[in-house]
């Protein structure tokens, strides 16, 4: 009797952790809008000394084996506030294809990105208007010039067992 009520507790609380597992492994979490935001603003405060155009390089599709093949990805633009005392103010997140035309302007006021904040853009799977070359141009604030922000782009994608993933680095053309 103490035997099988043994088993019976360890077959149920085995078969509580494999579903409690398999659950959690194809959970996606859900965010919502808000979280992908800065803080908006109606405007840019008075007292900036720094501003800067940032290009960040994004892939919404690459080649594979020929030119006619390509493989889709989920792009996410990733704008990092390195400083830790220093909000910076973004007034403009505009994504370009590959042709250098705009084709969709994510923002409608500025935001202030506070000190090591994050806001995060994305470019669904699906969404192939970018293409190849495509791109971000980020104007952004300051009222120090000390501030060194990171902008990254990351591109992520799965097909089948194919998974495939890597970042760029956006780079300053407000001299150029």
């Amino acid at each position: 009797m103490i035997k099988n009520s043994i088993i019976t507790v360890l077959l149920l609380f085995l078969f509580i952790s494999v579903q409690t597992c398999s659950n959690k492994s194809y959970e996606q979490k859900k965010l919502s809008e808000e979280h992908f935001k800065g803080l908006q603003i109606d405007k840019v405060p008075e007292g900036t000394v720094f501003n800067d155009t940032t290009y960040v390089p994004i892939y919404s599709e690459i080649y594979i084996k020929t030119k006619n093949i390509r493989f889709n990805l989920t792009a996410t633009l990733s704008l990092r506030n390195t400083s830790l005392k220093h909000t910076i103010f973004v007034t403009e997140v505009d994504y370009y294809n590959s042709f250098g035309e705009k084709t969709k302007s994510f923002l409608s006021t500025p935001i202030a990105i506070k000190p090591l904040q994050t806001a995060e853009y994305v470019i669904d799977e699906k969404d192939i208007s970018g293409g190849a070359g495509a791109n971000f141009i980020v104007n952004w604030e300051a009222k120090t010039n000390v501030v060194k922000p990171i902008f990254q782009g990351v591109m992520i994608s799965t097909q089948g067992q194919q998974g495939v993933s890597f970042t760029t680095k956006g780079v300053s053309i407000s001299n150029r």
